[in-house]
């Protein structure tokens, strides 16, 4: 009755469903723990951008490597802004998905080590981008600043490749340990993303705050991939029961008709 399961395609057909059902729970157990992981870190930028800012210092120092703990941290620093300095780095984008740079610039603190201030994003002059850009000059003097700490920008963590042989004062990544370099000076690590004072006439453009990572997604993910698991073996049994009734009727209409007797 069931020696059709015997044959080559229904043999095929059965190892890709029993394959098929252990890789759909794996994925459904990956998107779980996708859900995790976005949702501890929703806990940590949350907790992050709720604490009360505290000075630099307590967090980073030259050649630290800022903590997923540390990241979004609000700090406070008092220095004066070395537009001398002062680069750009390319190809970053707005609210808007416009092209254009980021302004980095040195702040250098009271006991002369050097904080790098991501001041916002401004336009590109020229399609190019091959010459500095025009950049809104920050307030001189000594001044109090406030932001997000951010780690060092890196290829692998960001995609951004960091090219070589870029125009004067333009950089692709910000790195303090490259900064230090170029400086000659103790740079903090990491950099601040500036939310406070307020940029006159709304440029640079401040870096907007983290947004949540859609942890209920992967979550829905994990039970779209479970459902489809369940539905393997209930598909495979639906197919053989229309095989097993097709194939009874193909024999049944193959069968000779019997005839009456013929009348005396």
């Amino acid at each position: 009755m069931y020696r059709f399961l015997l044959s080559r395609q229904w043999v095929i057909l059965t190892l890709v469903a029993l394959v098929l059902i252990p890789t759909m729970i794996r994925l459904g157990f990956w998107q779980m723990h996708r859900h995790d992981e976005r949702a501890a870190r929703n806990r940590l930028v949350a907790e992050a951008l709720e604490a009360k800012p505290v000075p630099v210092g307590r967090l980073t120092s030259p050649g630290h490597t800022v903590t997923r703990a540390e990241r979004y941290r609000g700090v406070t620093a008092t220095g004066t802004f070395d537009t001398a300095h002062e680069v750009v780095v390319r190809r970053r984008v707005n609210s808007d998905e416009e092209v254009g740079f980021h302004v980095l610039t040195p702040l250098v603190l009271t006991d002369g080590t050097v904080l790098l201030v991501n001041r916002g994003w401004i336009p590109a002059d020229a399609p190019s981008q091959t010459a500095f850009p025009k950049v809104p000059a920050p307030p001189a003097g000594q001044i109090t600043v406030t932001g997000r700490l951010m780690p060092d920008e890196t290829t692998e963590a960001s995609g951004i490749k960091n090219l070589q042989g870029l125009p004067d004062r333009q950089i692709m990544l910000i790195d303090s340990a490259r900064e230090a370099k170029r400086l000659g000076a103790e740079v903090l690590g990491g950099y601040i993303a500036l939310t406070a004072p307020e940029p006159k006439g709304d440029t640079p453009e401040p870096i907007g705050a983290p947004g949540d990572e859609d942890a209920a997604l992967n979550y829905a993910y994990a039970i779209q991939w479970w459902l489809f698991a369940a539905g393997v073996p209930v598909g495979w049994f639906v197919l053989v029961r229309r095989e097993r009734r097709d194939r009874a009727a193909a024999a049944a209409e193959a069968r000779p008709r019997e005839t009456a007797p013929a009348a005396v």
